[in-house]
């Protein structure tokens, strides 16, 4: 296997990694995304509309830009995380994981006997990563457990002790919803900020690398600088957005309409 860099030694490395995501299901955006710089490109099957056999094509076609192939999980899904992890994907991150129970599970769907209970057969992992990629996998599988509920923060020193984490990952908007606060992405409401910061607190604690979404380059930054090593800022979607909306915004008001 030639060598490749797992996601623990890619933060090691840098300090911390720029992740995007990719909503949109489609090879050519796939591609042209991930080549614009990022440490780390994540297939949204949650919340984007990428279907399986898209995936598929998505990871093949982000393959040369070098950057981290991630998914994010619709759900806690055995057979899912088997299917991706055998198509190419170097991680995932699983929503709402509530309890050291679910994050045990999901750790061992991910690995290998003896730590888990992942079936073998890499079809197209072995193929693109080399023939000795079965012994290589639980060092290169990364594994994230997403906290989004306030049952997940009193419950997060559990959750965090379990043996194969890679890394927490907060879910803001859905941590507000779970209080009862508003959704502020931007500047969380005071109850929901705190939740964070307690939970950035004893995930660092245990040496783990703590992720959280950013809306904007600054939030991004100013979240790295607070301790966050796994910060994911935009996707394709609201990039596509973003931009085409300011151009328009701009030729209408040249235009003066």
């Amino acid at each position: 296997m030639t060598a490749i860099p797992s996601f623990q030694e890619r933060l090691a490395a840098k300090g911390h990694l720029l992740n995007g995501y990719c909503a949109m299901p489609g090879a050519f955006s796939a591609e042209l995304y991930a080549g614009q710089g990022w440490d780390a490109v994540t297939l949204d099957l949650q919340h984007g509309l990428i279907g399986y056999e898209a995936a598929v094509a998505m990871l093949q076609a982000i393959r040369a830009s070098g950057v981290l192939p991630l998914v994010r999980l619709p759900w806690l899904d055995p057979g899912l995380i088997m299917k991706m992890l055998d198509s190419g994907a170097l991680g995932v991150t699983c929503p709402m994981i509530n309890d050291a129970e679910a994050a045990e599970r999901l750790v061992r769907c991910c690995k290998y006997p003896p730590r888990g209970e992942r079936s073998m057969g890499p079809i197209r992992a072995a193929a693109i990563y080399g023939a000795d990629y079965p012994e290589q996998a639980n060092r290169l599988t990364s594994v994230l457990a997403m906290i989004e509920t306030a049952e997940a923060v009193e419950n997060i020193d559990a959750i965090a002790a379990v043996q194969g984490l890679d890394g927490i990952y907060i879910g803001p908007a859905d941590l507000a919803v779970s209080m009862g606060k508003p959704v502020r992405l931007e500047a969380p409401d005071p109850a929901v900020e705190a939740a964070i910061n307690h939970v950035l607190e004893r995930v660092t604690a245990r040496g783990l690398a703590c992720g959280i979404f950013a809306p904007s380059p600054a939030r991004a930054w100013a979240l790295v600088e607070r301790g966050f090593r796994f910060v994911t800022l935009s996707s394709d979607a609201r990039a596509l957005v973003a931009q085409t909306s300011a151009w328009v915004r701009s030729f209408r008001k040249l235009a003066g309409g």
